[in-house]
């Protein structure tokens, strides 16, 4: 274990036998740092917060504060946090609050970049990047592989779906279903993500399935329970399209239309 002398490190903090702690960073009793963790200097780590293994901290982030939220009033909290993530500069990180269900939850292999903040009660799934401010009002869920522009934001209690890219500047206020690549202000469906998509492995054929769904969700101008009736009917041989209808039927707040 490497612990910066100038570093404050809490009696109560749980740290494996080789995190590193930079200078000046200042470690909560109620925080728990994995293996392979390196904590730069000036960081913040409070709150009940569990890092994995292999995270990188930056300097200047605050990870695992009291959110943002008038209700909250001191109530213990959580933030859970997987492996191999990378917070860098002034990246905010909230735990969640007790009218959710009390966690705020990233996953693995995700980069936040400068200034970018995840609030309360949030969902972030594998494998995501946000670029420098991009921002989560409380209660978002992100699934996988999704990218946030620079400068983008969502809306509370919003979700992005799976593979979905999120422009820079687009400000969020319904769901974005998987695999759409989302622009504007508010933010309305451009097309299909079909570079990210062939990037992670999806063949032409699958590539071809997603545009023909998106097709029917944008372009046919169905009602949406029509639209989702020929997805449904997709999806029962191709199981890509499967998530299309899977992210509607879970939608409260409407998708992006």
């Amino acid at each position: 274990m490497s612990i910066d002398a100038r570093a404050v490190v809490a009696p109560g903090a749980r740290l494996a036998s080789d995190v590193e702690i930079g200078p000046f960073s200042i470690i909560g009793p109620d925080v728990e740092i994995g293996s392979g963790c390196r904590i730069g200097p000036h960081a913040v780590i409070s709150g009940h917060t569990r890092l994995g293994k292999n995270n990188k901290v930056f300097q200047f982030a605050s990870i695992g504060d009291a959110p943002q939220d008038k209700k909250y009033k001191d109530e213990p909290t959580r933030l859970e946090i997987g492996d191999e993530n990378v917070f860098r500069e002034f990246v905010t990180i909230n735990r969640g609050t007790p009218q959710d269900k009390g966690v705020t939850h990233i996953g693995n292999d995700n980069l936040f970049m400068a200034y970018s903040h995840v609030a309360h009660d949030c969902f972030v799934g594998d494998h995501c990047v946000f670029a420098n401010v991009a921002t989560l009002g409380g209660h978002v869920e992100v699934g996988d592989y999704v990218i946030m522009g620079g400068l983008s934001a969502v809306h509370q209690f919003c979700k992005i779906g799976a593979h979905a890219f999120v422009a820079n500047n687009a400000a969020v206020t319904r769901d974005v279903p998987p695999y759409v690549i989302a622009v504007g202000q508010p933010a309305e469906p451009r097309s299909v993500n079909s570079t990210g998509l062939s990037r992670r492995g999806f063949t032409p054929e699958q590539v071809r399935n997603i545009k023909n769904a998106y097709r029917i969700l944008y372009r046919l101008d169905l009602p949406l329970e029509q639209a989702l009736g020929m997805l449904r009917e997709a999806a029962t041989t191709q199981v890509e399209v499967a998530a299309f209808v899977e992210f509607i039927g879970r939608s409260a707040r409407s998708i992006v239309r």
